[in-house]
């Protein structure tokens, strides 16, 4: 049987990790007013699945969830998720991504869980995220349900939901249970949205559309993460961005996955032009980094965004005098942070002409960027031969090729301007002046 358990308040013993009882309180009430309108989604083994509340016509959709909602039901298996809520997407964030450890720390080693959220169909920031939590055996449930009851007793916001099928031979069903509400509601499969559910919460989550949105983030992570106070102190002050006009010589950036050959490009260009080359993040936030990389999406695209900002001061005192190359910019930003907060195929990414791929209006818009690309065996190649370690993103790349071909797709979608694909896999020479051909069309260099 399918049941949903019930609305919790949770802590673990997570140093400088606070969220207000009162704000908690006021999401859990809303979200509560909304569940009946609610569609549910869980990643199983590669397989997404969509279910909401049955509309109360008799017998619809029962035979399709008794084939469809979790696969092969095993007569022992007990199913429950855990979704995090509270008025602070910050600490909520820093929660669930935490929570990730916890499960893994505490759980039976039979119970398995992923990703799932919670959302309301075509309705900006209504995405919950949480986990799907899967107990193969009476004693992994026994050992769960324990963990589940005692943190229902804290005060961190979950809503906590276990799952039981009926298998009645007439009406076979999933209930979902609401813990210590009293209430019980049949399920049913729902038809998957137009693009993942993940596209909701993008705007200033995953991907940051000014300074403002990114350094807000920072000033509210400031107390409990130093290291984001070391970066505010780098950026520019509100009143120098909005003076600023454009700049007198060009601004080329180039785009691509390691080892397409923009380190060899770019030096080649900053010879031809006399221009000045700039990379992005710049080196000024090396030492922060590996610590950013190791928080919630929310602060490390903030980390990065903010990247793009402080390399932005760089482009307007130096387009002053010389045209500039850049090596990465805000495209790269925003592509892998779509990539990675959608899972799945690429019709998932959101439509080509949404506000998602837009370019952030307070940002220097390049005069050209060209997207250089290569074959993935090449690439992977050329990798081995540099005799480098493999970055987190580059372990993604190399073992999903959904992954790649979202990263891709996304880049290709950036306006503002937008991508001129060059293949990477002629000679450096070629490549060069293949470039310095769409410089010259393009900037009149």
């Amino acid at each position: 049987m399918f049941r949903f358990q019930s609305i919790v308040y949770f802590r673990f013993p997570f140093h400088s990790l606070k969220i207000e009882t009162q704000a908690m309180s006021r999401r859990t009430m809303a979200l509560l007013s909304q569940w009946s309108s609610r569609v549910f989604s869980v990643d199983l083994d590669g397989e997404t699945v969509y279910f909401k509340f049955h509309d109360n016509q008799p017998g619809k959709g029962r035979k399709e969830v008794q084939q469809c909602m979790f696969g092969n039901v095993q007569k022992d298996a007990r199913y429950y998720s855990l979704l995090v809520s509270s008025g602070d997407k910050i600490n909520t964030a820093r929660f669930h991504w935490k929570l990730k450890d916890k499960l893994l720390t505490d759980l039976p080693a039979e119970c398995r869980f992923s990703p799932m959220y919670s959302f309301l169909p075509s309705v900006r920031d209504s995405l919950v995220r949480g986990y799907f939590l899967q107990a193969a055996s009476p004693e992994s449930s026994a050992t769960t349900e324990r963990l589940l009851r005692q943190w229902l007793q804290l005060d961190h916001p979950l809503l906590v939901c276990s799952y039981v099928h009926e298998d009645d031979k007439n009406a076979p069903r999933w209930i979902q249970s609401l813990w210590n509400h009293d209430q019980n509601h049949e399920i049913v499969p729902s038809e998957p949205p137009q693009y993942h559910p993940a596209t909701l919460n993008l705007i200033n989550s995953d991907v940051f559309y000014s300074v403002q949105a990114a350094r807000e983030v920072f000033e509210k992570c400031a107390d409990i993460i130093p290291e984001a106070a070391s970066v505010l102190e780098l950026l520019p002050c509100a009143s120098d961005v909005e003076a600023r006009s454009k700049p007198d010589f060009p601004v080329i950036v180039l785009e691509g996955l390691d080892a397409t050959g923009k380190t060899t490009l770019s030096e080649s260009l900053r010879d031809v032009l006399k221009a000045t080359l700039l990379r992005s993040p710049p080196p000024c936030l090396t030492p922060w980094r590996a610590r950013f990389d190791q928080e919630p999406p929310i602060l490390r695209r903030a980390f990065y965004a903010l990247g793009n900002y402080i390399t932005a001061q760089e482009i307007y005192r130096e387009a002053s005098k010389t045209p500039v190359i850049l090596d990465r910019f805000w495209h790269s930003t925003a592509a892998y942070a779509i990539a990675t907060a959608v899972s799945g195929p690429v019709s998932d990414l959101p439509a080509e002409d949404s506000e998602l791929y837009r370019w952030p209006d307070d940002l220097p818009q390049p005069n050209l960027v060209v997207l250089l690309t290569l074959d993935p065996e090449e690439r992977k190649r050329r990798l081995k031969g540099r005799g480098q370690g493999e970055t987190e993103e580059e372990h993604e790349l190399d073992l999903n090729q959904l992954f790649r071909l979202r990263v891709d797709e996304a880049y290709k979608r950036i306006s503002g301007p937008t991508c001129i694909s060059v293949d990477a896999s002629s000679s450096a020479e070629q490549v060069l002046q293949q470039v310095l051909l769409l410089i010259k069309a393009k900037c009149h260099l």
